[in-house]
Formats: C-alpha cells, sequence, structure tokens
C-alpha cells in the first residue's frame, strides 16, 4: 500500500453541522478554514471524521487471532479508513488471560509502529470475558473462557496495551461487578453492560458504580425473554446509559431501531458495527479465534453455524449510518451525530480533535461520503486522518495570504 498523501488542500460539499455549502480548507494537519458559500458545487458531505467504538476484525485482519502480530491491527485500521472511520477502538474479546495479554501487547505494539494508525486508535474495548455464562447472553463467546471481574487482571491487562485500555464490556450478574466498575471508572475506563443477564437491581447497582454505556444493546440476548422487566428495558430507561446500538439490518428490525433511538434519545445514540474478521469478505464458513465455525449467508448475516445466534457484524459502519436514516428516521445529520459527536462525547475528547463538529482549528480528521438518492445508500469518497489523506484523492492547492 502506498503512503497515504498529506499537504494543503480543499474539500468542497454540504456541512454535516448544517446542511449548508462549503468550502473547508485544511493546511499543517488542521481545519485551517471553512467558507459558507451561496450554493453547493458538490454532492458529497462533509462531515467530521467517523469513531467506531466496537470493531472485532476486518476485510480478513483479526487482532483477536491466534498468534495475532501488530500488523494485523495496522492493516484493519488502514481498510477502515476506506469504509470512512477514522478513529477506532479495536475490540479485543473472551479468551485465556494469555491470549487477549498476547492481543493487547499486540494492538500497542501497533500503534507504537505507526503513527497514523496509533492517531486512529482511540483506545481498546475489551469486551468479556466477564460476562454471562448463558447461551443467547454469552453471544458467540466461549464458555470456556468467561470467568468473574477481577481488578488484577485488568491491571494486568492494562499495562500489556500500554494503557490504552478504554472501554470494558462486563455483565453486573457478579458479586464483583459493582466494585470491579468502581475500580475501573476510578481510572477512567468506561464501564459498558453488555451481554449480560442481569436482573433489574444488578443493573442499577452496575449504573449507580459508574457504567455509562451498553454494549450493542438488544443483542447479546436471549432468544426469547421475559416481556418485563428485563435487562433491555432496564437499560433503555436509565439516563444516564448511552447506548451501543448495531444497524446492520441483521442485529435489530427496523422497529427497534426507530423504538431504541426514541428510547434513549439522539443524543445518548451511537451507532457501532460490531465487524468481525469476516467483514468485507464473501459467504461462507469462517473460523473464530477459539476455532468456534461461523457462517456468512448470502443475505450478510453472520451466525454460528448451526445456531440462530448472530455472531457478530459482516459488514462497515456506512451501512449501519444508511440504515439509521431508511430505518429509524433519521436525518443525514442527525445519523452522522450517532458516529461523531455522541462516541466522542462518550469517549471525552477535545472538540479540537475533530470528531466532534467541523471547526477551524480542529485536527483535520474527515470522512466525505456521498448519498444514493434512490436507495439512501451512502459511499465514501475521502477520509482524512490528521491532515493525511487517507483514502481517495483531493487536489492539493497553494494556500496564500
Amino acid at each position: 500500500m502506498t503512503d497515504p498523501a498529506r499537504g494543503t488542500f480543499v474539500l468542497e460539499g454540504r456541512s454535516t453541522d448544517d446542511g449548508g455549502p462549503i468550502r473547508l480548507t485544511v493546511d499543517d494537519g488542521v481545519i485551517a478554514a471553512i467558507e459558507h458559500t451561496s450554493r453547493a458545487t458538490s454532492a458529497d458531505w462533509i462531515s467530521p471524521g467517523w469513531i467506531d467504538l466496537q470493531v472485532n476484525g476486518f476485510e480478513g485482519h483479526d487482532p483477536n487471532a491466534v498468534g495475532v502480530r501488530p500488523e494485523a491491527t495496522i492493516e484493519m485500521v488502514r481498510a477502515l479508513w476506506h469504509h470512512g472511520v477514522t478513529a477506532v477502538c479495536p475490540t479485543i474479546i473472551t479468551n485465556s488471560e494469555e491470549h487477549m495479554l498476547a492481543a493487547l501487547r499486540a494492538v500497542d505494539q501497533a500503534c507504537s509502529a505507526d503513527p497514523l494508525v496509533a492517531t486512529s486508535v482511540l483506545g481498546i474495548h475489551v469486551e468479556g470475558p466477564h460476562i454471562a455464562t448463558e447461551d443467547g447472553p454469552r453471544g458467540a463467546h466461549p464458555l470456556a473462557h468467561v470467568r468473574p471481574p477481577d481488578l488484577e487482571e485488568y491491571r494486568r491487562w492494562q499495562a500489556a496495551a500500554g494503557g490504552r485500555i478504554r472501554i470494558i464490556t462486563v455483565s453486573p450478574e457478579y458479586p464483583e461487578a459493582s466494585a470491579y466498575i468502581e475500580g475501573i471508572v476510578a481510572d477512567g475506563v468506561i464501564a459498558s453492560i453488555g451481554h449480560t443477564a442481569a436482573n433489574s437491581e444488578q443493573i442499577r447497582a452496575a449504573v449507580d458504580a459508574g457504567a455509562r454505556w451498553s454494549t450493542h444493546l438488544g443483542n447479546g440476548a436471549h432468544a426469547m425473554i421475559r416481556r418485563h422487566p428485563n435487562y433491555i428495558w432496564d437499560q433503555l430507561a436509565d439516563d444516564r446509559l448511552s447506548a451501543g446500538l448495531i444497524f446492520d439490518g441483521h442485529h435489530l428490525p427496523p422497529a427497534v431501531m426507530q423504538t431504541m433511538v426514541r428510547a434513549k434519545g439522539l443524543a445518548r445514540s451511537v451507532l457501532v458495527s460490531d465487524a468481525l474478521h469476516v467483514a468485507g469478505l464473501g459467504p461462507g464458513e469462517y473460523a473464530l479465534p477459539d476455532g468456534a465455525s461461523v457462517t456468512l449467508l448470502p443475505s450478510g448475516r453472520l451466525e454460528l453455524t448451526g445456531t440462530p445466534f448472530l455472531a457478530g457484524c459482516a459488514t462497515g459502519l456506512p451501512t449501519c449510518v444508511s440504515n439509521a436514516i431508511r430505518h429509524a428516521g433519521l436525518s443525514v445529520q442527525e445519523a452522522i451525530r450517532t458516529v461523531t459527536a455522541n462516541p466522542a462525547g462518550l469517549l471525552g475528547l477535545d472538540p479540537l480533535t475533530g470528531h466532534d463538529s467541523l471547526r477551524i482549528g480542529a485536527r483535520a480528521n474527515l470522512t466525505v461520503f456521498r448519498q444514493d438518492p434512490q436507495d439512501l445508500l451512502l459511499a465514501i469518497v475521502t477520509a482524512v486522518v490528521d491532515g493525511t489523506v487517507a483514502h481517495g484523492n483531493v487536489a492539493p492547492v497553494a494556500v496564500t495570504g
């Protein structure tokens, strides 16, 4: 792959901040100027750089693989640039402690080896192993490696990760859960409720302890569930929790997409891909790091082979954003908030990092896309990472004055 281009350049299109036509100049890695023009000279939309807080792998690159090397994270992040994702939390899932430590170490090494990848990696999301043991809530996570929360294990993870862990998904049903959540939150890590069969009291105790997010709410759940109360209603109702939502068209049907966004409110809704390494590959059978078989159907649905349970997502964030517009009733500007300002706010990012809104002086993290007027699908045109054109082409310009 050729090195991404960097320089001074201009982007023209409609701003996702207000819908108006703009001419945006990037110089020396920052947004140097935003000129509001009288008419649009391009059909493109210009947005802050997209963030995906949950990516397990992409286009064959798997940071969770056995014997993983730093190159897996580097190539995964570079592949995501082509899909408009300029910032990501590589997600390390349930496995033995030895395996997880090696995977965390490899992500840290990837960031040390490639400065632009390091800019894109906002932190690591550890999903498990402190999750439900039951089929359904456990999802595709291997039962043999599910275990109770342990702050000492967390500290070993963080040491291996070079301090890069920013999110941990945990089920509140363990007696140790509240103390664990308090401990990681005190370290500045986001505690997220997920893959859980917890009751209402346990959910409330987790939020009281500092949990602030729900991992792919509505999924990682029983196939048949008590109508009420249940752990989905409890998380939807608590305004202290933002919600991660997978809008790939398989994890949640349209009516549920609409209902969850309405219940949580736009500001607390965060789209994630939950992509596995099979995302972007063709239909067929593939293996997870623990050897379990998953089947990618022609429809794009990814299942644990021989079961009705989803095994993760096999598509990228552009499809999820498109579905937010097509099925959840969001405008383009509202849908873009769920992959920019909302996850940026959850992580506590400074607005000048360039993932919140388009503003002069912010780092140039930008996603340029085009929307098909017929089916509303989005096509990524350009991705800019910290002032570097990581995907697409732009014409360099001479800035005068």
